[in-house]
């Protein structure tokens, strides 16, 4: 058993092992969940980081028709993800328990409940697609490309919901490496499909060798229509592999499409508050929008590429908070209350670390950041100050992050998402409002790090109140959740 530990052990076989782990053990069992998810979220980045050069080399305003709804998107996408939340942790609960059968029908219930979840999403997002910009405060020159793409970003929202759900529930079962495969390839593919759709067919040389690439000339349609297909096709290879490929969730035939109430009752109560959270959170952000959006395009262009700079900062932080879900829940799921708490404590540890890294690199770096992004001279200068200043915040933000995904497995939503509302809303709106008038977009920004700090105190006296969290497990059971 020793050699299969320390080599390539399943979260599920280390549950299942009566044998005690080690520290190392632990810690390679966290970095082989860990490191597929960071990968994958980085991919992400360097996704939005080109994604952003590539709108941005058609000038401010049509980086800034993307950064008007951009808070609007993640809204949607995290009412998608909060869907999700509610079947992968019971997913992940029971596969630590060893009831696979009840797993499978987590699968079988989650895309039907969310498939029709995500159905009414995008009938309210194309809805009011048309309405968006002037709530937001926009001018007109960038109101028609703000439309074009939250309509087309709209209709693709059954196709993100389904890719999120099978991507949860494969890294509940512990498969890491195959969502964090997918998803780079997808993002490989959105490059490809950006290059179609937003430019008109031009001439690329590499090398010695010169030939034309077809495009469509879409400008900033064609950004949001490139991911939606690059998603579709992702989404088609991740429920693949959790249908049919994964050894615990694929389909059998004898399984019934019946809803059993017990089960979506519980995905409701779980996934409600962290869709609540979202939606209050995501809703502070498309106020902080409207607030910015009066001081023009270039302040709503630094702002967006401020955001999408920041995000490889905390990426890998919500790489490892996704990690933590299925560590810290199977292993309730299963009794170990051993692994619970040296697998929150190393995930916090890692995911501060990491993001304090980072975080100094970023701002050594952060002029070449938005001078890769954006060619006009006002927006990297004032990105750079603005992103600087951020900076500071970025190991707090890493323990809301991180403990955020901890609690997660628990099953311990609905207080979290409290305190992450109270946070924002009494914290950082105030003091945009009251520094956004005498500093303009740097004054949101450092009332975003302020509130970050406050975010990520709380979270962590939060999960010090646990009391598997603050001692070793003495063979006492300690009520999880």
């Amino acid at each position: 058993m020793s050699s299969v530990i320390n080599n390539k052990m399943t979260l599920v076989a280390a549950l299942k092992s009566v044998q005690p782990l080690t520290y190392k053990q632990k810690i390679n069992l966290v970095m082989q969940l860990s490191l597929p998810a960071i990968l994958t979220q980085v991919s992400f980045i360097m996704m939005e980081y080109i994604d952003a050069a590539m709108v941005g080399s058609m000038g401010a305003a049509a980086s800034a028709a993307i950064g008007l709804v951009l808070s609007t998107t993640w809204l949607f996408g995290g009412m998608c993800n909060a869907a999700s939340v509610g079947f992968s942790i019971q997913t992940a609960h029971c596969i630590g328990a060893g009831e696979n059968d009840k797993a499978r029908q987590m699968l079988r219930q989650g895309i039907i409940v969310t498939g029709i979840f995500s159905l009414f999403l995008a009938a309210i997002g194309m809805a009011i697609s048309s309405y968006l910009p002037d709530w937001l405060g926009s001018g007109t020159a960038i109101k028609k490309d703000a439309i074009d793409y939250f309509f087309i970003y709209a209709c693709s929202l059954p196709i993100y919901q389904l890719k999120n759900l099978a991507a949860m529930l494969l890294q509940s079962s512990g498969n890491m490496r195959a969502p964090s495969i997918i998803n780079t390839v997808m993002c490989l593919l959105d490059i490809v499909f950006n290059l179609l759709f937003i430019f008109p067919s031009h001439q690329i040389m590499i090398g010695n060798i010169s030939f034309t690439m077809p495009g469509l000339d879409m400008g900033v349609a064609g950004a949001a229509l490139g991911t939606a297909v690059a998603e579709a096709v992702a989404a088609i290879a991740m429920l693949w592999m959790v249908c049919c490929k994964s050894p615990i969730l694929h389909f059998l035939k004898h399984d019934k499409w019946k809803l059993t109430r017990e089960y979506v009752y519980k995905a409701i109560k779980l996934g409600f508050p962290v869709g609540l959270e979202h939606a209050v959170l995501t809703g502070a952000i498309v106020v902080t929008t409207a607030i910015v959006a009066p001081l023009g395009a270039v302040a709503i262009a630094t702002n967006s590429f401020a955001v999408t700079a920041e995000s490889l900062c905390y990426m890998p932080g919500y790489g490892i908070a996704i990690a933590a879900s299925p560590l810290v829940g199977q292993s309730i799921g299963a009794k170990r209350w051993d692994l619970t708490h040296h697998f929150a404590r190393i995930t916090v540890g890692m995911g501060v670390v990491i993001m304090t890294i980072m975080a100094f690199i970023m701002f050594v770096i952060a002029p070449y950041i938005f001078a890769f992004l954006t060619p006009d001279l006002a927006v990297q200068e004032i990105g750079t100050k603005i992103l600087r200043i951020e900076m500071f915040a970025e190991p707090m933000f890493a323990l809301s992050i991180v403990i955020a995904g901890v609690l997660r497995g628990e099953g311990d939503t609905f207080v979290p998402s409290i305190l992450n509302i109270c946070s924002i809303w009494c914290v950082r709106i105030p003091l945009s409002l009251l520094l956004a008038s005498s500093l303009g977009v740097m004054g949101v920004w450092i009332a975003m790090s302020i509130e970050l700090c406050c975010r990520g105190l709380l979270l962590f006296m939060r999960l010090w109140r646990k009391e598997w969290f603050k001692r070793e497990d003495n063979g006492r059971h300690y009520n999880a959740i």
